[in-house]
């Protein structure tokens, strides 16, 4: 039903002229569009492929206070995530580099001048962080990269480093040691993960 309804609104507003038997070519505003379909029975039909949606069920609560807390674990994970894939992005990008790096010299100058360019970039932006944000980040670093916070400290600055930055953590309650668990309580921040990723929250 929904592809015929598409086809026939497709036909009221676009010129439409069949080209070889699996393309349709769609003019509109004298742009050209060229799309797949299928002749069955003298019928041409489109052949579209749309976006995977996830579907999670439906969230019952029992008060305001649980939904109200469902919709700050939503903010406060939109605010993490982003941070959370930069660090990804980047630790791919230093892996990369640091594997063309011979010298251990020029690899420890080289992680020391990335640690202080994005020192200068996102601390301002990192410290507007909640205590809650800041928790939630050091999960979603080992969902994304596959490797806690403290792992990642240890491997690009030393023993040393990760466990003062360890130290430091648990001052604020937090624990760069934390590792993401979709399965279990991590559950639920995983789904707004995946509805986010797919545009859907």
């Amino acid at each position: 039903m929904i592809s015929k309804t598409l086809i026939i609104t497709l036909l009221l507003f676009l010129s439409v002229t069949l080209g070889a038997q699996d393309t349709i070519q769609l003019h509109k505003d004298g742009a050209k569009f060229v799309l797949y379909g299928i002749i069955i029975d003298g019928d041409t039909l489109l052949l579209s492929s749309i976006d995977e949606v996830f579907i999670f069920p439906r969230r019952k609560f029992d008060s305001r206070r649980d939904y109200r807390r469902y919709r700050r674990l939503i903010r406060n994970v939109k605010k993490a995530y982003p941070y959370a894939k930069l660090a990804k992005e980047k630790l791919d990008e230093i892996e990369a580099n640091l594997a063309k790096i011979k010298s251990e010299k020029e690899q420890k100058e080289y992680v020391k001048q990335v640690e202080k360019d994005l020192k200068d970039q996102y601390e301002e932006e990192l410290k507007k962080l909640t205590l809650t944000q800041g928790r939630i980040l050091i999960k979603l670093i080992d969902r994304e990269t596959g490797d806690t916070s403290y792992e990642l400290v240890k491997e690009l600055r030393g023993s040393l480093s990760a466990f003062f930055w360890q130290a430091l953590a648990r001052l604020f309650g937090s624990n760069l040691k934390s590792e993401f668990d979709a399965e279990g309580e991590d559950k639920l921040i995983d789904e707004i993960v995946i509805l986010i990723e797919h545009g859907q929250l």
